[in-house]
């Protein structure tokens, strides 16, 4: 006699369900619509593009998706997934499956970033779809108790479900302890998520729990030590994406931003579509004023946005920074072709967004710089005032204020710019990454070209000063301070080396010579403001040149 009480429970656990089949192509929608109602499913609906599939789920709640990657013109299941989870249009109970007939490392590295449920490969019959459907099925019937806590956003009741199911359900232990650690983390107990992971690698090395206790480290400060467990799960797993995207962080935090940036374009370059990954390392790349890598990457999260719910009308406005900042200093060629594209780009970005706040004033101000940059003042100065009439400076925006500021700068109008600047940083106080950029702007008020050879004459200034060589030092300071003038470290490294010299009683300086240049480097930065890293360092440095003074 046949038993027939397993395939009882799955047709009747599957017609309980929802179904949404998302498929560009018709005959593979009623192909599984047809496959869905033989093992049971009654709810089925059918959508033929990612734009359908969002918009039904934004209204209706399905507990099954299968959603085809490559939907033909407009939004991915890559983006389809990614705006659902983004939405929280999707419920922690929800089954979403990426049915595929490309199986190539960008589209499963790219795809996988969102955590779909499972992989079908076409082509698909229904004895693969019954065996994955029903496995998939059962686990979320005996875990409902903890995502149905989940999608309610009551963590402390999603933990104690984990805990009562743990005995229950042997076979999905290591989803419960996964989940629970998780939760744990987001409660803020971090002993009891460390607990869970050291009991799980006492057994075996997962790279989940790795990467779980590498977050706890992180949490609770163990900068370095968080770094080293970080270095080692990518050595061991070097397709491990979040891994790089803490480590990254990681390295961020503990102040090596260069090797930060390298961890993370090595993460860009095995999965080059995540959009957000690729907008992190343009944003750091940035920081650490490599121009050339933040343009590429922010090339590519304006591209990746054209479908994508993170699309934002800031990465384009960046973009045209990057660009110009490229064309500033190179009237010739290559900068004219930078400067071309960025005037493509703010006019992409005019038509994409038009009712974006401040969109049009602030790609006046990026305008206003190129068309400066090309000997164009007049034209810049039309820009400006336009831009400066449609932007009340008390209300400005922190990236706003400091677009103003940069295209006062490249007018002429230096004054200007630093009363703004000592504005915004009386404004921004306490956001330590708008402070950096501002004291950045303020000591570099100059194009890229001049920035990357002021940079390069400090750190030949720094390195004679190490090996003692003081005159030598000063000469690279003086150089540097030629082309930024107000630079606060630069001219308190010189005031630095002249103290000294007149310390040491080198005879080599004129005291008079000394102490006016020693003036001429503190009048020049008298409106630093209090927020200015170097402040503190300046009042010593202020004092003690008094006292010697006496």
């Amino acid at each position: 006699m046949i038993n027939t009480s397993g395939e009882h429970s799955f047709s009747t656990s599957i017609r309980k369900l929802r179904f949404l089949v998302v498929d560009d192509f018709e005959n593979f929608r009623n192909s599984m619509r047809q496959m869905l109602r033989s093992l049971g499913a009654e709810k089925i609906e059918l959508v033929h593009n990612g734009a359908a599939a969002v918009q039904r789920c934004a209204y209706d709640h399905f507990d099954v998706l299968l959603c085809n990657y490559n939907l033909g013109e407009g939004k991915s299941g890559q983006h389809v997934l990614e705006e659902l989870r983004h939405r929280k249009l999707l419920h922690h109970s929800s089954l979403f499956l990426m049915v595929t007939a490309e199986t190539s490392r960008e589209m499963v590295m790219g795809a996988r970033e969102y955590h779909p449920d499972a992989y079908l490969t076409k082509p698909i019959n229904r004895a693969m779809l019954e065996k994955r459907l029903g496995a998939l099925a059962e686990r979320r019937e005996a875990l409902l108790p903890v995502t149905r806590a989940m999608d309610l956003e009551d963590n402390p009741e999603a933990i104690q479900q984990c805990l009562s199911l743990l005995s229950q359900y042997p076979r999905h232990r290591s989803w419960i302890y996964k989940t629970l650690a998780e939760l744990y983390i987001q409660v803020g107990d971090y002993g009891q998520a460390r607990k869970i992971y050291d009991d799980i690698l006492s057994q075996r090395s997962l790279s989940w729990a790795r990467l779980g206790k590498a977050r706890v480290l992180l949490a609770e400060g163990h900068l370095d030590e968080a770094i080293v467990a970080l270095q080692r799960l990518v050595e061991d797993h070097p397709d491990y994406l979040e891994a790089y995207d803490l480590l990254s962080e990681s390295l961020k935090r503990n102040g090596k931003s260069g090797q930060a940036q390298k961890v993370l374009q090595r993460a860009a370059e095995l999965s080059p579509n995540a959009l957000l990954r690729q907008r992190d390392l343009a944003k750091l790349a940035t920081q650490n004023h490599d121009i050339d890598t933040a343009t590429d990457a922010w090339r590519r999260t304006v591209n990746l946005g054209t479908w994508s719910v993170h699309d934002n009308p800031d990465h384009h406005l960046a973009l045209g920074r990057s660009l110009t900042d490229l064309s500033e200093g190179d009237p010739g060629g290559e900068g004219k072709e930078y400067a071309d594209e960025a005037v493509r780009v703010l006019k992409h970005l005019e038509r994409r967004f038009p009712e974006a706040p401040d969109i049009g004033p602030r790609t006046m101000l990026v305008r206003a710089r190129i068309v400066a940059a090309r000997g164009n003042r007049t034209k810049a100065m039309k820009f400006l005032e336009e831009a400066r009439a449609a932007l009340p400076e008390d209300k400005l925006s922190a990236d706003a204020g400091l677009d103003l500021a940069k295209t006062l700068y490249r007018v002429g109008q230096n004054r200007e710019a630093e009363q703004l600047l000592a504005s915004l940083a009386q404004r921004f106080e306490g956001e330590a990454e708008t402070i950096e950029q501002i004291e950045n702007l303020m000591d570099e008020p100059v194009g890229l070209q001049q920035r990357l050879q002021a940079r390069t004459l400090n750190r030949e200034g720094i390195q004679a000063y190490e090996k003692g060589g003081l005159p030598e030092a000063a000469r690279f300071f003086e150089q540097a301070l030629d082309i930024v003038p107000n630079h606060a470290a630069l001219n308190l490294n010189l005031v630095q080396i002249r103290m000294k010299q007149l310390q040491d009683g080198d005879r080599s300086v004129v005291r008079q010579h000394a102490l006016a240049q020693c003036h001429r480097c503190f009048q020049a930065l008298e409106n630093l403001p209090p927020q200015h890293r170097q402040y503190r360092r300046y009042l010593a440095m202020k004092r003690k040149m008094e006292s010697m003074n006496e």
